[in-house]
């Protein structure tokens, strides 16, 4: 397995990720745990070093199946998790709370949880427009220097946030939605990491399923899983995108598909360069791979050991800039 670094902080991880969320979160039913720890381990036995959770998965259940799986093989993994919801007495959502003293408090349950002496990579899960960006960094600042966490990352900002973040505490990565249909990061996102030194973590690169060519205006969601709440999944936004895909007439020579697949109709051209890809002009960095154990265990038995997923060619794939209800990718100001 290659490895990639994170920005100029000289974070190394391996060019494959696996986001852990879905192994006890957003899935019914859930997965059996221990099926998910045989997961984690097989995974590092494979390459694997970075590992992605959150507080807010389960909540808290998830950093608690990350640190079980990984507490043995501690030494040889990077593990990144997400701060700020706040949480009810019952685990239900309550909003955002990126207060400082907010933020040091969810550290040291993450501490615990993770099992972990510091934590390798704390993102702010979502930009906060009530707290300034400056005090996030700030507090986040106090935790590496008290050796709680060694690097400091944002999920979902804007460029102009990175920017004022950085300036205070300096971000080692920015992670981001970024596939085929959903490429609005490079427009300044990518820009503000390549001029800062920033690395940048893509998720969902196979768009949640759909790039795989295995979701139609037939396929059905529980009500727990997230796509059944976002616009672009509506059966009415998958029939749209399946006419457009029939008369898209291919182009390129390269396609993305999860391998073993037998579908290869339905496997798409990439535009210019995979969102995934290892190498391009904006420089290096790591994807997080599906969490699910049948989609994981189908991409890892067939993962060389030199890995460097580039890909080319061309796409017709139709783009949805509608991700969320009213959600987008914030710049909030210093006023």
């Amino acid at each position: 397995m290659q490895k990639r670094t994170l920005g100029n902080n000289n974070l190394e991880v391996s060019a494959l990720g696996l986001g852990c969320m879905r192994m006890s979160h957003d899935e019914s039913p859930i997965p059996d745990k221990q099926e998910m720890i045989a997961l984690i381990r097989s995974a590092v036995e494979r390459g694997i070093t970075f590992f992605d959770t959150a507080q807010v998965y389960g909540p808290f259940t998830n950093e608690e199946l990350v640190g079980e799986a990984l507490a043995p093989l501690r030494e040889q993994v990077v593990i990144a998790t997400k701060f700020g919801f706040k949480l009810g007495p019952t685990g239900e959502q309550m909003g955002k709370d990126w207060r400082p003293e907010h933020i040091k408090q969810g550290a040291e349950g993450s501490l615990k949880r993770l099992r972990v002496e510091t934590i390798d990579l704390f993102y702010q899960h979502r930009v906060d427009p009530d707290v300034p960006i400056e005090d996030v960094a700030g507090a986040v600042k106090e935790l590496i220097e008290e050796g709680k966490v060694k690097h400091f990352g944002l999920s979902e900002a804007g460029a102009e946030t990175i920017r004022r973040a950085h300036a205070v505490q300096p971000v080692t990565a920015v992670q981001s939605e970024y596939s085929l249909w959903w490429r609005t990061v490079e427009e300044e996102v990518l820009p503000a990491c390549e001029e800062l030194g920033i690395g940048f973590v893509p998720y969902s690169p196979l768009g949640r399923g759909y790039l795989t060519g295995k979701i139609d205006e037939n396929t059905t969601f529980a009500s727990v899983d997230i796509r059944s709440r976002l616009p672009r999944y509506t059966p009415e936004a998958r029939a749209s995108l399946a006419i457009r895909r029939r008369r898209a007439k291919p182009t390129g020579r390269s396609l993305i598909c999860l391998p073993g697949s037998e579908n290869r109709r339905e496997q798409h051209r990439l535009r210019s360069r995979s969102p995934g890809c290892s190498r391009g002009r904006r420089g290096s960095f790591p994807y997080r791979a599906p969490a699910s154990s049948s989609a994981w265990m189908r991409i890892s038995a067939h993962l060389p050991s030199n890995l460097s997923p580039t890909i080319c060619g061309r796409s017709k794939v139709p783009f949805q800039r509608s991700r969320y209800k009213g959600i987008g990718i914030p710049n909030i100001s210093s006023e």
